[in-house]
């Protein structure tokens, strides 16, 4: 892997609570108003500029893009953002029920993305990446980082323990309760020779942001009749963490409709291709296992352990399985990415969240999915497979507002 400092802008320190924000595509307009009502420095302005525009205005209109551009040159100008004199890079340490993270923010090279140095695991839309394609060459700048991970090292881990006692640039308890903290790193190079040691880096989070960056940095390329690969539009934020530290909640299923059939039928239908049992526990406890629940009730279907290829990366995944014998037979569900029946929820809203929807309802059924596994990931990123949609949420997810890589 290469890595490379960058010349980073980032919040005053007593700023850096009013500025941080979640990241763009984990909430929609309307929430984005709503937390954003009455902090104007929050990054939400750079990041959802449309919040700042009349709701008639199309999320993909020019004036987005330019009220996005303004946002982040008033924040430079206000103070809100100060630039830094010198290329640096970062430790960024997340807390979230005890639990600890602790990534290196730095620059990774649109290369590496290209080359499959840094490797995927899902499909991108193309409107997606359209949009924050144009965000990041409007801005010239990567707004926010990439989520990646790596297998661990003892080095890497060496450096950031040493790094991370030091006193803190930032440090602030979110309103969800997570625990943000920022140290410098004292010696960049040092960093650098050890991720060149890295052979791989799997995205875990933000694969329309690299990709978008990718496409940004080619644009900026052909558009450069003296390009040396030198320039800044080669270059990605990203904050790289051990997998060892990070955690998948589960992505679950919400379905309209039971295709026909009562709930009474449907359970019936669903103990020809597992056990079923009542629960009282809406979270399966292992892999090959879902939690059902319909008309006011949780079931658990068990798939038969001898039915599971587990040599194949993506057949054994929880969410594959589901697809395989019950949305696409049962419910008539041919293609999760485009069928309007279906609908997914971040583990992070927890079973109550099932539970309202089915009950208002708005939804037939829910399924509760045991969390795909980080080993899981890289074996389906390692066999140059895709996951199917919404297979993982990782929780905590990373402040935007906290580092800006400007492209000049």
């Amino acid at each position: 892997m290469r890595i490379n400092p960058f010349t980073a802008a980032h919040p005053q320190p007593n700023r850096a609570s009013q500025v941080a924000c979640v990241p763009y595509d984990v909430i929609n307009t309307a929430e984005a108003r709503e937390l954003a009502a009455g902090l104007p420095h929050s990054f939400l302005h750079v990041i959802r500029s449309e919040i700042d525009l009349p709701d008639s205005v199309d999320h993909y209109d020019d004036r987005v893009y330019a009220k996005a551009r303004e946002n982040l040159s008033r924040f430079m100008r206000d103070g809100t953002l100060v630039k830094d004199s010198q290329p640096r890079m970062f430790l960024y340490r997340q807390v979230m029920n005890h639990r600890a993270q602790v990534g290196l923010v730095c620059c990774c090279h649109v290369d590496d993305y290209l080359s499959d140095v840094i490797k995927k695991h899902e499909k991108t839309r193309k409107d997606k990446e359209d949009d924050r394609t144009r965000h990041v060459l409007e801005l010239n700048a990567h707004a926010e980082p990439v989520f990646l991970a790596y297998r661990d090292i003892a080095a890497i881990d060496d450096l950031v323990e040493s790094d991370s006692n030091d006193r803190p640039m930032f440090h602030f308890i979110a309103k969800d309760g997570v625990t943000h903290t920022v140290w410098p790193v004292r010696n960049a190079k040092a960093y650098v020779d050890a991720f060149a040691k890295v052979p791989l880096a799997y995205i875990a989070d933000g694969h329309h942001r690299s990709a978008s960056a990718a496409r940004a940095g080619a644009e900026r390329r052909a558009g450069n009749p003296r390009h040396t690969g030198a320039e800044e539009y080669n270059w990605f934020l990203a904050v790289l963490f051990p997998a060892s530290q990070l955690t998948i909640m589960s992505y679950n299923r919400v379905v309209k409709d039971l295709n026909g059939r009562t709930p009474t039928q449907f359970i019936d239908a669903l103990r020809k291709v597992g056990g079923v049992s009542p629960t009282g526990n809406p979270s399966p406890a292992a892999s090959g296992q879902v939690c059902v629940y319909v008309d006011h009730h949780w079931h658990l279907l068990e798939f038969d352990p001898r039915s599971i290829d587990r040599s194949d990366p993506i057949r054994a995944l929880d969410v594959s399985l589901l697809e395989e014998r019950v949305l696409r037979p049962m419910l008539g569900i041919s293609d999760v990415r485009t069928d309007k029946r279906i609908d997914f929820i971040g583990g992070i809203r927890g079973a109550a969240e099932l539970e309202k929807r089915v009950n208002t309802g708005e939804m037939a059924v829910a399924f509760s999915m045991y969390p795909t596994t980080m080993q899981q990931l890289m074996a389906v990123s390692d066999a140059g497979a895709i996951m199917p949609p919404k297979s993982t949420w990782f929780e905590p997810k990373l402040r935007s507002g906290l580092f800006v890589h400007m492209m000049d």
